[in-house]
């Protein structure tokens, strides 16, 4: 199995967005001197890993379409945002984040991961509330994103993921996969296979037991 390189873009000019992300530089994957670092990959046969806010998906996308050869691997279904300025905007950025996630899906080198969305940074008060949320409760609020996601990119290029311990801030383990088990229970068994698996599988070149 080859290294999974992972370089956080995340960056956002309000800081109540970017948080501990605030002093990462603007614009990273459109960096020449980044680029040419990242041209170094698929030589090596070496995948990448993403995790960025929502707004910067469009720089992932040039820089996909620029690798053509590379791997790589969106985390977090592209970090949508529901926090700071993005605050109780879910209706008007939903549809941007959508058309964001259309547009990199037609790089056939991009897969996604379909998780992460426990963090705060989706917005949700579940870590406010006086018990977490059941799974059904995760489910309903996750579902949009996640079935867009598995729409546009196929479950061939979708994988669920674990996001512990940043997501235990909202719910449990447990509840997570039971959540994730529930959103994909309209899919088949192949398809169940690829985003709880087989995705994972052959995008990382993993050899199971």
């Amino acid at each position: 199995m080859k290294a999974k390189p992972r370089h956080s873009s995340a960056w956002d000019a309000d800081p109540n967005v970017a948080g501990m992300y605030a002093r990462r530089p603007q614009g990273l994957l459109l960096d020449s001197t980044f680029r040419r670092g990242f041209a170094c990959l698929a030589p090596l046969g070496l995948s990448f890993d993403a995790w960025l806010f929502h707004p910067q998906i469009g720089e992932l996308t040039s820089l996909a379409r620029a690798f053509p050869d590379t791997k790589i691997v969106l985390d977090h279904c592209g970090g949508p945002v529901g926090i700071g300025r993005f605050a109780g905007r879910r209706d008007e950025v939903f549809p941007q984040w959508k058309a964001s996630i259309q547009e990199i899906a037609r790089c056939p080198n991009v897969a996604v991961k379909l998780g992460g969305l426990a963090m705060c940074l989706l917005g949700y008060d579940f870590h406010l509330r006086p018990k977490p949320p059941s799974s059904e409760q995760a489910a309903a609020a996750w579902r949009p994103y996640i079935e867009t996601c598995i729409e546009a990119f196929g479950p061939d290029r979708c994988m669920f993921e674990s996001n512990f311990p940043p997501d235990k801030g909202q719910c449990s383990y447990q509840v997570i996969f039971n959540a994730f088990k529930r959103i994909a229970a309209q899919y088949s068994e192949a398809e169940k296979t690829a985003l709880f698996s087989r995705t994972a599988t052959d995008f990382y070149r993993l050899t199971l037991g």
